[in-house]
């Protein structure tokens, strides 16, 4: 492990013990009759669970860590204990630096104090003076949009306003460490959208360390550089975010995997071999030209006519983006040799920063399926500047017009 580190974490464990409750006080009477009942009461005590065992990885100031995992699998038992919130069972878990966290919904507010009190509170708790919280007051509450209700108790807040806010306190108020949990799903895509960029940029240019946790693998990939999986308290996989994503999605047996585009499933052919497929430039830049090759070698197919595919797949394998050579009334024939090459190339323009996998296909004059696979190419969505302004794109599936060549092309 290096000796440089933000966090480490060596042989942490969780374990709590189930059905146990904890009186605040009992009269002589309940005293005597708990005795009865003390033997059954101990062997309930004796039921434990661990949540977390033998964890041990380390965070880098200003690397950007993401968790992954089922429901169950102590993620969020672990940003408690980094947040220390609770205490583990045993190993020990160092820390550099001031943290905040935002791990449920109102997460160090006070629900009787109004958005403009809480926004003091939060910088006192993280160490910060009052003069360099006022300092970042305004930025906090233009980045929340609660300019209106600051002076309203955040208990009347609704659940979206709370996570704005608490996450903008936590974002601008300077910590070194910043954990965030799922909590972030209760804002809108845009407000999602908005944190994300945020975190990414004050991570980048101000070297803060931020450890995510999240279902939304897409937004993992878009933010982290490296990812973590925890499946029954423990850690199965540590590494660069596309192996660890693609290691998940492959342990989780496709699931999530959804077909818009015309192909209704994943189709492979004896007849038919992919022999290369690229995308360039890689990673491409939003409004950039983006050129897609794929070259197949056809084996008794004769010189029939074919329409290419290709989709950019997310994370989870729903479709983001396509181009179809049929669209555009243009399909495509082998050469003698049984060669097909295909290429398109479009205005890129509709997807958010992260990582996608690039998949292609064929289909004949009928639009039935002959030919559909991931090609194990994956491409790099950049930010960029558009204007002055960062630049994220759009999310969502798009179809796009490209300019198509190769083969024997025939059509317009």
């Amino acid at each position: 492990m290096s000796s440089s580190f933000a966090i480490k974490a060596e042989n942490i464990g969780k374990r709590y013990r189930l059905g146990e409750r904890r009186a605040a006080y009992s009269t002589l009477r309940e005293g005597l009759a708990s005795l009865v009942r003390t033997p059954l009461r101990h062997r309930r005590r004796q039921d434990t669970f661990w949540a977390l065992r033998d964890v041990n990885f380390t965070v880098e100031p200003g690397e950007r860590l993401g968790i992954i995992g089922h429901n169950g699998a102590g993620k969020s038992t672990l940003l408690k204990l980094l947040s220390r919130i609770t205490r583990p069972t045993e190993g020990t878990i160092a820390l550099r630096g001031a943290t905040a966290s935002l791990l449920e919904v109102g997460t160090g507010f006070h629900p009787e104090l109004t958005g403009r009190e809480n926004i003091f509170l939060n910088g006192a708790i993280l160490g910060m003076s009052r003069q360099e919280t006022a300092r970042k007051f305004d930025e906090i509450v233009s980045f929340a949009e609660v300019e209106q209700f600051l002076e309203t108790p955040v208990k009347r807040y609704s659940s979206g306003m709370y996570v704005r806010l608490a996450f903008s306190v936590a974002a601008h108020l300077q910590p070194d460490i910043l954990l965030v949990d799922e909590v972030l799903a209760v804002g809108d895509a845009r407000f999602q959208r908005k944190c994300l960029g945020k975190m990414e940029d004050v991570s980048r240019s101000q070297g803060r360390t931020i450890v995510f946790v999240s279902h939304n693998l897409q937004a993992v990939g878009r933010l982290c550089n490296r990812a973590m999986i925890l499946e029954r308290g423990q850690v199965q996989a540590h590494g660069s975010t596309a192996e660890v994503v693609d290691e998940y999605r492959a342990r989780m047996g496709g699931a999530g995997e959804r077909s818009d585009g015309p192909a209704l499933e994943r189709i492979s052919n004896d007849d038919i071999c992919l022999l290369e497929a690229t995308a360039r430039p890689n990673p491409v830049a939003v409004l950039d030209e983006l050129c897609l090759d794929a070259r197949f070698r056809l084996e008794g197919s004769g010189q029939q006519e074919l329409s290419a595919f290709f989709a950019l797949t997310d994370a989870n394998r729903d479709y983001v983006a396509s181009v179809y050579s049929r669209d555009e009334d243009t399909s495509f024939r082998p050469d003698q040799d049984g060669i097909l090459s295909v290429r398109c190339v479009f205005p890129f323009h509709s997807m958010l920063p992260g990582t996608y996998q690039l998949e292609c296909g064929l289909f004949d004059r009928d639009g039935q399926c002959q030919y559909w696979l991931d090609t194990g190419r994956r491409l790099t969505v950049d930010r960029v500047l558009f204007n002055g302004r960062s630049f994220d794109g759009r999310g969502g599936y798009a179809t796009h017009r490209g300019r198509w060549s190769g083969g024997s092309r025939t059509g317009k």
